[in-house]
């Protein structure tokens, strides 16, 4: 990986996903606005409405990679516990944030729907943490270190995305260059290895696709800088 580029891991956290009942869409979302910024996804983690499960899990890969983001679990039921776990991962204090109070008690208002203890967990904000705006339902996410902690509602977490994506450090913005080769894998494969040794900070990668009665290879090339992208192309293409 080209050492400029930042990287990162995304846990998708809730039972309903991994029972199969909810479909995750968030990764694909996500992980194209970071590519798009010059930020690689290393790492996707499904994982379960757990406290063991999430802390383990945030503390391994906060120091693993630049940046982590967690969808799900910051609602207002009683197994939304990310919150709590985000809070014990970091050995701070989970005490109800006044700005977050704020918010639910005047979009609640305007609703006129009590802002009853369930719905005042949503402000429950680790110490240290800095909040992340949600214009369709107000309770907003955090961002404490280099962790970021978002909503598992698709129409919530993009419009989180969308807060914070300009926000973030990133290196050049990735691109990326597709083609196709008419020959299966196992006929160009020496020789792509061959191509991808001589660019070790790009990645090439190969996917196979059958059209009628032809077996080719999609080639996809990434790279932060486009002339790297155009030499591999052309090497690329000698295969055909």
């Amino acid at each position: 990986m080209h050492k400029l580029l930042k990287d990162s891991a995304i846990i998708i956290i809730g039972n309903e996903i991994l029972s199969g009942r909810t479909q995750d869409t968030n990764t694909k979302f996500l992980a194209q606005k970071l590519l798009s910024i010059g930020i690689i996804v290393n790492e996707v983690r499904i994982i379960p409405d757990s406290k063991e499960h999430i802390i383990e899990c945030v503390n391994k890969l906060r120091i693993k990679y630049n940046y982590v983001f967690t969808s799900g679990g910051i609602g207002p039921t009683h197994d939304d516990i990310t919150a709590e776990c985000i809070a014990n991962a970091f050995d701070v204090k989970l005490p109800i944030n006044e700005v977050a109070k704020k918010l639910l008690q005047d979009y609640y208002k305007i609703q006129n729907v009590e802002l009853n203890a369930a719905r005042l967990r949503m402000a429950r904000i680790p110490e240290g943490a800095n909040l992340i705006d949600n214009p369709i339902s107000i309770a907003p996410g955090f961002q404490i270190e280099n962790v970021f902690v978002l909503a598992g509602v698709p129409e919530i977490f993009k419009a989180m995305v969308k807060d914070i994506i300009e926000k973030l450090k990133s290196a050049k913005p990735i691109k990326s260059k597709s083609i196709r080769i008419e020959k299966p894998e196992g006929e160009i494969a020496e020789k792509l290895a061959s191509i991808a040794s001589n660019f070790p900070n790009a990645q090439i990668g190969s996917y196979p696709y059958k059209k009628n009665l032809v077996k080719g290879t999609r080639i996809i090339i990434t790279h932060s800088d486009i002339l790297v992208i155009d030499e591999i192309t052309k090497l690329v293409k000698l295969l055909k």
